[in-house]
């Protein structure tokens, strides 16, 4: 112990937290339908052209005439290659690739309980990550791997006010589970700690929608999710194992979209999204079972905002076809990016398409192909100074099917 001091095992363990458990938190997921891929997502507040519009605005169910189900899934393939040093020389190759492949489900259900009122219920996974390093990489003491999954459950309600104007609004139910590990002291070779840890929390959504013949207008809110993550932390050296805890708060989002029917077959769309990611300026990292005070990290996220355009041409009565474009910033300043999610802007190019099998039966498809910029890291814990570049980008294959009862 005395050749690595506690001083300095406090410090790497509130990097440690603080990098996994805020960077994990921050990866928002926008993919919730397959419907709205192939317009990269542009005007979703407003389209409401099926029962997915419970996440996206809850007004929007008031222009659903009868019963429907939506099942969705998307295959999500992020890359993240690192190149660089680690200013301690303690040897070791890039990391490999650290994104993967991970599958994202979508669930909802609308139901008219009578003409002007609609309930709904939405289940998603709105916020996830996963970094996932070589064991014997050059950048270990600061990150191995980083997981986190999020699932929401949200009930919802609709009243459509008079023919132009509906409201909506709605609960989430939200359970965070992450999982962070990393190498502690390059003075204790095979040195290794993972920190797990869970937490339900809860916010809400609401809505409006304004629709005339050949235009809708709206706007979507969710609020903030405040969890306070209590797990474990196990390490096999140096670092004492035991219960930990750490607070977390997903940010509030706005959307302001617009749908125009240019003719009956050519539709626009168009959308921008706000989400208040400077409210996660701290992160303090705290043993629940023993006296050792830990610091608070800063971690300095700012706001960050999402613009998106798309079109939508329907061929003829079965089918119809997708494509947009948007520009998506990330919430992490160049200061403060980390191993955990080495995150940068990203322009979005996105195709996709409808069948409709019958009146009540329809499958949506679409491919996004996020361009990454460039993204620097030159990030300091008590191990080392970990300098370089990433090399980003992420492919998204959605499918859905929606069945009208």
């Amino acid at each position: 112990m005395s050749s690595f001091p506690r001083r300095r095992l406090i410090t790497v363990l509130a990097f440690a937290g603080s990098s996994g458990l805020s960077h994990a938190a921050g990866f928002a997921l926008i993919e919730q339908n397959a419907s709205g891929l192939g317009n990269a997502y542009a005007g979703q507040a407003a389209s409401a052209q099926d029962a997915s519009t419970v996440f996206f605005n809850p007004a929007g169910m008031s222009l659903l005439q009868d019963t429907q189900g939506v099942v969705a899934g998307h295959l999500i393939q992020p890359s993240a290659r690192f190149s660089g040093t680690f200013s301690t020389p303690v040897g070791g190759g890039q990391g490999g690739d650290a994104g993967g492949v991970a599958f994202v489900p979508s669930l909802y259900l609308v139901h008219p309980l009578t003409p002007d009122v609609h309930l709904g219920l939405g289940i998603n996974m709105p916020f996830g990550l996963k970094t996932d390093y070589d064991a014997g990489w050059v950048g270990r003491y600061q990150a191995l791997k980083s997981e986190l999954k999020t699932i929401n459950v949200n009930p919802s309600v609709a009243w459509k006010i008079s023919d132009q104007l509906s409201l909506g609004a709605g609960l989430d139910f939200q359970r965070i589970d992450a999982t962070l590990s990393n190498a502690i002291s390059p003075l204790v070779p095979g040195s290794l700690m993972t920190v797990k840890g869970d937490d339900w929390g809860w916010g809400y959504n609401m809505g409006l929608l304004w629709a005339t013949r050949d235009t809708r207008v709206g706007l979507a809110y969710r609020s903030e999710v405040a969890y306070t993550l209590k797990g474990q932390l196990t390490a096999n050296a140096v670092l004492p194992s035991g219960d930990v805890a750490a607070d977390v708060t997903m940010p509030a989002s706005a959307s302001l979209s617009v749908v125009h029917a240019v003719s009956p077959s050519v539709d626009l769309l168009a959308d921008v999204t706000w989400t208040g990611w400077s409210a996660f300026d701290r992160l303090a990292v705290a043993y629940t079972t023993l006296p050792v005070p830990l610091p608070a990290t800063r971690e300095n996220w700012k706001d960050s905002w999402r613009y998106s355009l798309g079109a939508t041409w329907h061929a003829d009565p079965a089918w119809s076809w997708r494509a947009g474009i948007a520009y998506d910033e990330s919430p992490v300043p160049d200061a403060y990016r980390t191993a955990r999610i080495p995150d940068e802007n990203r322009t979005w190019l996105a195709v996709g398409g409808q069948y409709r099998v019958d009146a009540k039966n329809a499958i949506d498809f679409g491919y996004a192909h996020l361009f990454v910029k460039e993204a620097s890291i030159d990030s300091t814990n008590a191990a080392g100074t970990l300098t370089g570049r990433y090399d980003d980008y992420v492919n998204i294959l959605s499918v859905q099917f929606t069945h009208g009862f």
